[in-house]
């Protein structure tokens, strides 16, 4: 996979380190020219420029580029402006971050694909999610063991927890799942909600679309996904 990630700060600089580290190719880019020298070494290549000039951005190898990720946090201005651009010049998949909920209503008026929250979620987190295809959230109970929100997929739709056998076939287990509905918020963008349908069972349906929750060896998970991915 090949990323883009706009802003070097904390956040930016550590998912751009740990997404390298996992195989991926990672651009990152920057106004502070300090910040490029310190990582340049670190990722596949590191930018100085302004991300909200569009003449320097689209110098950008954009349309190769898998995900775009706008993680400019302390410049409210620059991460709006910067995430307009993005839209303009059609990248395939954009994410940005959102530091306070007036910016996240902004962002999401503006038809951003996702909203990071860099002060809830660590880039550890995102660096699964992006890295493993079909999921949506993780979290890591040890060095072995992972908690995974999951998107269920067509070929499980309208089936049983049983009938699809993950424990059986993969030694998963699913603790939850959790419906995706869709409200307003109050610029009248369209939002997700996520509603918790509780403790799983054997009889639990799934539906595609949704999310289900999995615990599970990493191995184990990875070989789902990547299953359920041809």
């Amino acid at each position: 996979m090949k990323y883009i990630i706009i802003g070097l700060g904390n956040f930016g600089a550590s998912l751009a380190e740990k997404l390298t580290e996992m195989g991926n190719e990672v651009i990152g880019v920057d106004v502070n020219m300090s910040k490029v020298e310190t990582i340049k070494n670190k990722i596949t290549h590191a930018v100085n420029l302004d991300s909200t000039d569009i003449s320097a951005v689209s110098s950008l190898p954009l349309k190769d580029t898998d995900v775009v990720i706008v993680g400019i946090g302390e410049d409210l201005g620059a991460n709006i402006m910067t995430t307009a651009l993005m839209k303009q010049l059609h990248v395939k998949r954009l994410i940005s971050r959102a530091v306070s909920s007036l910016q996240e209503m902004v962002l999401e008026a503006m038809g951003v694909d996702e909203i990071i929250h860099p002060e809830e979620e660590t880039a550890e987190r995102w660096s699964k999610k992006l890295n493993l295809h079909g999921v949506v959230d993780s979290f890591e109970v040890n060095w072995e063991f992972s908690i995974v929100e999951a998107t269920i997929p067509k070929e499980y739709d309208g089936k049983t927890l049983q009938e699809i056998g993950l424990k059986r076939n993969y030694d998963i287990i699913v603790l939850s799942t959790i419906k995706i509905t869709h409200e307003k918020n109050q610029l009248g963008a369209e939002r997700n909600v996520s509603n918790v349908q509780g403790v799983a069972s054997a009889e639990t349906v799934l539906y595609q679309g949704d999310i289900m929750v999995l615990y599970g060896h990493n191995k184990n998970i990875k070989k789902l996904l990547e299953d359920l991915k041809r």
